[in-house]
């Protein structure tokens, strides 16, 4: 059985880590992969050391004849049996690429799905696919009742995490941002988009109201702003300047060393909208760090309706400023909660689960 697996973007995100954890665990968990991105990204160089064979093309426009007979060729080469994509714009692709062939198409769905155009391209797609592919309950759900896509016949396959790639003993940002070696961390990774998807406005908040009770707390803010999402951040600079907080809360972009932002905190707060399954979550809980999470049944899936995290009301800043102040103030409870979530996703969310169960995929697809 070989598969490819193709994406659009190798730009720093949920999926693009997901991929990259499975190139690089697919061969000793016995699935013979390769890869193929149509287009680059910051994480081009990490895909081409993966392990796996690298296959770069570029799409050049929106639906692209040129890069589909280039997918075709390639497909026909090396004898794929099945593809798999992760966005609209890839998955039509990759349908063009492998019409009246006997090749296998899978689509995942990581998240819900962000403008008409895209929405168009999945319902074309969806009754076309050997499988269709969701990372949680929740998003099944939210797919069904907010895109009103057809979800009869969906698969569920929890995301993974490698461990390994969390591993990390070097300098504290602490260190970095030279704050005090006792300062409490609190810390959200996740983009400014565009779209109403992440809330880091509400975190904002909240932490204006107890920067006065917690005067050793700061706050860490880790995320490239989309383009269109400026208003966003700037109101999250706003609320921070009028409380006289820029010393304490630090936006620090897009980073590279996630690993190192992560092991630095002492609590991590995820304030969404909208999830499918957060990577981002699950590398918080497998790095041992106690979770406060915003209420939607994603988060609710990923903590066991809340028991292996603290949840707040979806945009109630007082509600989630009181969690803050909770976890800030009780070392046994952040270590209690913090050491069952790690139990609890070492068990669901690893590398080793997520690939075990697409290897069930692809052999019940290719029997039918």
């Amino acid at each position: 059985m070989k598969v490819l697996h193709i994406l659009d973007s190798l730009n720093r995100g949920g999926a693009e880590m997901l991929e990259l954890d499975v190139c690089r665990n697919a061969a000793k968990n016995g699935l013979e992969l390769a890869f193929a991105a149509t287009g680059g990204g910051s994480l081009e160089e990490d895909f081409r050391n993966s392990g796996v064979r690298f296959f770069r093309f570029q799409r050049r426009l929106p639906v692209d004849p040129r890069l589909v007979a280039r997918l075709r060729k390639l497909i026909k080469k090396h004898g794929f049996d099945v593809v798999h994509t992760h966005q609209p714009v890839a998955g039509l692709h990759a349908f063009l690429a492998t019409r009246g062939t006997p090749v296998k198409n899978v689509m995942s769905f990581q998240g819900f799905i962000p403008d008409r155009k895209n929405r168009l391209i999945t319902k074309f797609l969806v009754p076309r696919m050997a499988a269709n592919v969701s990372c949680s309950h929740g998003l099944t759900e939210w797919l069904a009742e907010v895109d009103r896509t057809d979800v009869a016949g969906f698969r569920m396959i929890y995301n993974g995490v490698d461990r390994a790639r969390l591993a990390y003993d070097g300098e504290s940002l602490r260190e970095e941002l030279k704050l005090a070696p006792d300062a409490f961390l609190f810390g959200m990774v996740a983009h400014f988009y565009t779209d109403r998807r992440k809330d880091q406005i509400t975190l904002c908040k909240a932490f204006a109201r107890v920067a006065d009770d917690l005067p050793d707390a700061h706050l860490i803010l880790v995320g490239r702003i989309e383009p269109g999402a400026e208003a966003k951040y700037a109101e999250c600079r706003r609320i921070v300047a009028e409380n006289g907080l820029a010393a304490r809360v630090h936006f620090l972009g897009q980073r590279d060393d996630l690993a190192k932002v992560v092991k630095s905190l002492d609590v991590y707060v995820f304030s969404s909208f909208y999830e499918g399954l957060p990577i981002a979550l699950m590398e918080a809980m497998l790095s041992k760090k106690p979770c406060i999470l915003s209420d939607i049944a994603p988060h609710r899936e990923v903590s066991s309706d809340g028991e292996f995290a603290e949840v707040f009301e979806t945009e109630n800043a007082d509600e989630l400023a009181g969690k803050l102040v909770k976890l800030a103030r009780d070392a046994d409870f952040r270590e209690d909660l913090a050491g069952r979530a790690y139990e609890f996703a070492v068990r669901t969310f690893s590398i080793e689960a997520h690939l075990e169960n697409l290897k069930k995929l692809y052999e019940t697809i290719l029997n039918q």
